[in-house]
């Protein structure tokens, strides 16, 4: 059993209300990590939301690949 500091009994009936939510078409749950030069990081850094530039960074590129290949597959 718990102690006087473990929270109520049975735990919080109402934990999913409380659950963190996201209203992105697909949920981020993988990591991944990128070596980059100490410069590099810190623009990355000063950048508003930095994680956020990032991703749509990555997703671009992606993006310009993938028309790239359509293209020379047409």
């Amino acid at each position: 059993m718990g102690n006087k500091n473990s929270g109520r009994p049975g735990g919080n009936p109402d934990i999913r209300k409380y659950a963190f939510k996201t209203d992105r078409k697909e949920s981020l749950t993988k990591q991944m990590n990128v070596r980059v030069a100490p410069s590099m990081l810190e623009k990355l850094q000063a950048q508003e939301n930095w994680h956020e530039f990032v991703r749509q960074a990555i997703e671009k590129a992606l993006a310009e690949v993938e028309e790239e290949k359509n293209i020379k597959s047409a």
